[in-house]
């Protein structure tokens, strides 16, 4: 079946259908990972967004459900150059479209995907809608603008656990603020002798320092850290009274509530192979990383923050450590899940820490 994105500045791509689902609408976003396409899909990051895979070619190994980044489908469309219609591999449990045709996720190929990234990166991140009929146009370009401005305000309560539960044994106790991690952050402190006792992101700091906690991490999620001020207020109260870490979202909300500020990427951050620095040791690190926004470089004047890592590509702030307090957190994902990660020696400080 033919069908359309509609970009809200009223460009069209024209492409295929792959599912009945006619209608979706999100934040058109790319993304230059050349596989982890499953982990995209499923990481509650990626919430409220229509992915473009800049790789020709996805779903050659299918999904098994080991690989989730979280339980389910996360992202609100899907648009590829091709889709395999052979994937094979061992592990594999069902194929991409058919993961997606179960998950009611719009899937749109036959794109020309170079060319809707670079339009991406010449007019920034834009809303848009995944159609079959462009009878109604102007109306469509309303929706793709309504898309694109829901996005501005709390994703976090779409993403983040309703309950507090515990996962894992061990001699630390580490409470995780969920504000959509993936369960591959849980898994990695759980093998590293961590309990994991993950809760709501609007629970508060008593609430947090009841659990008795080793330590406090800040996950990963979605959106503008300036939108969850009841995060950033718990961080607030939190930050001196136990070793702190923060992942993604988590890094930035930490850096605000430390009195730094943030401010928004054209077309953001997303893929697997992000180059960044450690100032430490001048070395560089291939990351994975999804976010729109970073750390305003001149707001950290007068914080104590200093910064301990940054992006290759454009310099931007990839990590930071306070000067007194035992609080860092890094832009990208750490965690390596799941396959291994060069990355994995900030958990490894956080949990000696503890």
């Amino acid at each position: 079946m033919k069908g359309y994105l509609v970009l809200e500045n009223g460009r069209v791509f024209e492409g295929k259908l792959l599912n009945d689902c006619l209608l979706a609408e999100g934040e058109i976003v790319f993304s230059t990972a050349m596989i982890s396409y499953q982990d995209i899909i499923t990481d509650p990051s990626y919430y409220g967004q229509i992915v473009v895979m800049t790789y020709p070619l996805v779903g050659n190994v299918g999904f098994n459900e080991k690989g989730f980044a979280s339980k389910g489908a996360m992202v609100k469309g899907l648009v590829l150059r091709e889709a395999t219609d052979f994937p094979s591999h061992y592990e594999m449990e069902i194929d991409l479209i058919t993961f997606l045709n179960k998950s009611e996720i719009a899937v749109l190929t036959e794109v020309d995907t170079r060319a809707l990234t670079r339009a991406i990166r010449s007019n920034g991140v834009m809303g848009g809608v995944i159609t079959d009929n462009l009878g109604n146009l102007d109306w469509l370009i309303t929706r793709a603008e309504k898309a694109a401005s829901n996005l501005q305000g709390d994703q976090v309560r779409y993403v983040t656990r309703r309950n507090t539960m515990k996962f894992g044994y061990g001699n630390k106790r580490v409470v995780l603020v969920d504000l959509g991690t993936k369960r591959g952050v849980i898994d990695s402190f759980n093998r590293r002798e961590c309990e994991v006792i993950a809760v709501p992101a609007d629970t508060k700091a008593c609430e947090i320092m009841r659990l008795k906690p080793d330590g406090i991490v800040i996950s990963d999620g979605p959106g503008d850290p300036q939108a969850v001020p009841y995060v950033i207020q718990s961080c607030k109260d939190l930050v001196g009274e136990k070793p702190m870490f923060g992942i993604g979202l988590g890094h930035q909300i930490l850096a605000v509530a430390m009195g730094a500020g943030t401010q928004r990427l054209s077309f953001g951050h997303r893929g697997t192979n992000h180059p960044v620095r450690n100032l430490e040791n001048n070395r560089i690190y291939i990351t994975t990383q999804n976010h729109g926004f970073i750390i305003n470089e001149d707001s950290l004047e007068g914080t104590e923050l200093e910064v301990t890592m940054r992006s290759v590509n454009d310099n931007s702030i990839e990590g930071i450590r306070h000067r007194r307090l035992p609080v860092s957190s890094v832009q990208f994902d750490p965690e390596g899940y799941p396959g291994y990660s060069d990355t994995g020696f900030f958990l490894d400080r956080f949990v000696n820490q503890l």
